[in-house]
């Protein structure tokens, strides 16, 4: 999950080769075990039924869905991106420690070992990304990626992630925020990218005093945050496409949401470190699936198709899903975690299981069922509110063929 994220609408350019599969499918396959895997140990640690009830699942729950699903799938996109053939090694290896973490029978500290590994090879990738085009935002997707690093070698002595949380948030964050101004720098402004990389100092600085001050890092983790969150917000272009409609508003709505949920996250660490446990599942899950899946679901159209060469069209259904996942989270963290009810963090749980299970399926379908019909696609363009228009360009690092949607400025219609 990387997490490109747009609020316009998408032009292909996989053409003809859109409906035949990218060799690089096979690194989605220990990525979308490691989201299984950790879905279901979700479910044991709300101590609900469960397709596996494996004992060490639930220990691992954390670092499946985020090293082992989100470091995978940004690692691909990245390796894409760089165009060289030890780039892959990185979401190789972590997918390769999911697989690990999830397997009984490998020593838990192996698991850990080569997902740390993966996490290396994935921060040695930006550096030949670096030199190609030195840039705020890839800098600071160096810095995101050195955080990931950060908390897969503190998880490696750790029973517990209460000490590896707020690296694995400083990763996620800064990761999708920089990927987010990398491809929207037309309209968030030349000097989009400074200010990135300043939130992204004050966000390391925040893990670095948290690490000696728990308490004073949280707070200021939570300020960073929400002034993150706060500027992203005021500059999006998600602000004015969300009255669009299509898969332009659909992508807009993803991304707004994202930037609330990251908001109540901030809120929730400005009281200090999330010693009891609803504050921090609160945090966990405002986080890792309020921001981060809001976020992975808004691009998986534009990326995946760059990446995949798999036409992933839009459809209506995929509101349900992304409707469904909001809905969980106001259940989980508002009833359960809020007003203290099991019964609402177990439902909240339980919506959210099947809201990234139907995202999935919807996905599935769409790529199934191909391309919608051209007029179709012409007919929602033609309907951008204060005429957005969004044109492809080569993603920094790009080898030929990759492009991503930007936004531009453009006439009336």
């Amino acid at each position: 999950m990387s997490a490109h994220v747009r609020g316009g609408e998408v032009r292909s350019t996989a053409g003809k080769d859109s409906r035949r599969p990218s060799w690089r499918l096979i690194w989605l396959l220990p990525a979308g075990f490691a989201l299984l895997a950790g879905l279901d140990a979700g479910l044991l640690l709300l101590g609900l039924p469960a397709p596996i009830t494996a004992d060490r699942l639930p220990a691992v729950h954390g670092m499946l869905l985020v090293l082992g699903f989100v470091g995978t799938l940004i690692a691909l996109e990245r390796a894409t991106a760089l165009g060289r053939w030890y780039g892959y090694l990185a979401p190789a290896l972590l997918g390769l420690g999911g697989l690990l973490l999830a397997a009984p029978a490998v020593p838990l500290v192996v698991g850990k070992s080569v997902l740390a590994v993966g996490a290396a090879a994935f921060t040695l990738v930006y550096i030949p990304l670096w030199r190609r085009q030195h840039d705020a935002a890839v800098l600071t997707q160096l810095l995101a990626a050195g955080l990931g690093l950060a908390s897969a070698v503190i998880w490696t002595g750790q029973d517990s992630l209460t000490r590896v949380l707020p690296w694995l948030i400083g990763f996620v964050v800064l990761t999708i925020a920089a990927e987010r101004v990398e491809l929207a720098r037309i309209t968030m402004g030349a000097a989009a990218g400074g200010r990135l990389l300043l939130h992204a100092w004050v966000v390391t600085g925040a893990l670095v005093i948290g690490a000696v001050f728990p308490d004073a890092g949280s707070v200021l983790l939570g300020l960073a945050l929400l002034s993150l969150a706060g500027w992203l917000l005021m500059h999006d272009v998600a602000r004015r496409t969300i009255r669009a409609s299509g898969v332009t508003r659909y992508m807009a709505a993803c991304i707004l949401a994202g930037y609330a949920w990251l908001a109540v996250a901030g809120v929730a660490l400005l009281f200090g470190a999330p010693a009891e446990q609803r504050v921090y599942d609160a945090v966990v899950h405002a986080v890792f699936l309020g921001y981060v899946f809001s976020m992975i679901m808004a691009h998986a159209t534009s990326i995946l198709p760059a990446v995949l060469r798999i036409a992933l069209p839009y459809r209506p259904a995929f509101w349900v899903p992304i409707a469904l996942l909001q809905i969980a989270l106001v259940v989980r963290l508002w009833v359960g975690d809020g007003l203290g009810m099991p019964a609402g963090l177990q439902i909240g749980g339980v919506l959210g299981v099947l809201a990234l299970m139907l995202f999935m399926a919807t996905a599935l379908v769409s790529a199934v069922l191909g391309p919608v019909p051209p007029s179709s696609v012409s007919e929602t363009t033609d309907r951008m509110p204060a005429a957005r228009r969004v044109e492809t360009r080569p993603a920094v690092g790009a080898p030929n063929g990759l492009s991503f949607p930007t936004e531009r400025r453009g006439e009336k219609s």
